[in-house]
């Protein structure tokens, strides 16, 4: 447990407050209908296309673990019958990513969940939402789970209630500046102070 108080956090790391947030049953029974022009669809992309998405919608909010992780082992988890990958498109471009993880005793975990900055604001969350809780429910799942942090659009926690989830705990997580590995470019996420 943390005590209470200030503490320091290490040169070169930044610090992120989780939620995590859980449902039992969907909250969104229907489908909604994407935009004109936009298409979800279950992929298996390569690793290198993977990257690309992953880096194109979560660079803004400091996502990294998907780029630093080993090539073998990320396309294990990407071919593995317990992730379900789609990707939201905008006539061929690649602008959103909807990824499930269906993991032992019965939980789905919503791994990523986002659109690329450009694409927000244009309707594409409702509908990304309410696919993913059917997928997720489709299988026998006794809970769907997700988290965001304090790094996060800052709409996100929001949506996710919105949603149907309900918060559960709180954390705090301390990582490397992935800016300061060359991970992500030095400007990124401006909202977040880079202290080297």
């Amino acid at each position: 447990m943390i005590a209470q108080g200030m503490h320091p956090i290490p040169a070169g790391h930044v610090p992120a407050v989780v939620t995590y947030l859980e449902m039992s049953a969907p909250a969104m029974s229907q489908a909604k209908p994407f935009p004109d022009g936009v298409t979800a669809s279950q992929d298996r992309l390569a690793v290198a296309d993977y990257r690309a998405l992953f880096r194109a919608v979560g660079a803004p909010w400091l996502w990294s673990s998907r780029l630093v992780m080993d090539e073998s082992r990320l396309a294990q988890i990407l071919a593995a019958d317990t992730t379900e990958l789609w990707v939201v498109r905008k006539g061929n471009a690649l602008t959103g990513i909807v990824e499930l993880d269906f993991q032992d005793g019965g939980d789905c975990e919503l791994a990523y969940f986002g659109i690329v900055k450009a694409a927000t604001g244009q309707g594409l969350g409702g509908p990304m939402m309410a696919l993913a809780q059917s997928r997720a429910f489709a299988r026998d799942i006794r809970r769907f789970y997700v988290h965001t942090c304090n790094w996060d659009d800052p709409r996100a926690l929001a949506f996710y209630q919105r949603a149907g989830f309900r918060p559960y705990k709180m954390m705090v997580e301390v990582f490397p500046d992935p800016r300061l590995d060359g991970i992500h470019p030095t400007q990124t996420a401006p909202h977040v102070p880079c202290l080297s």
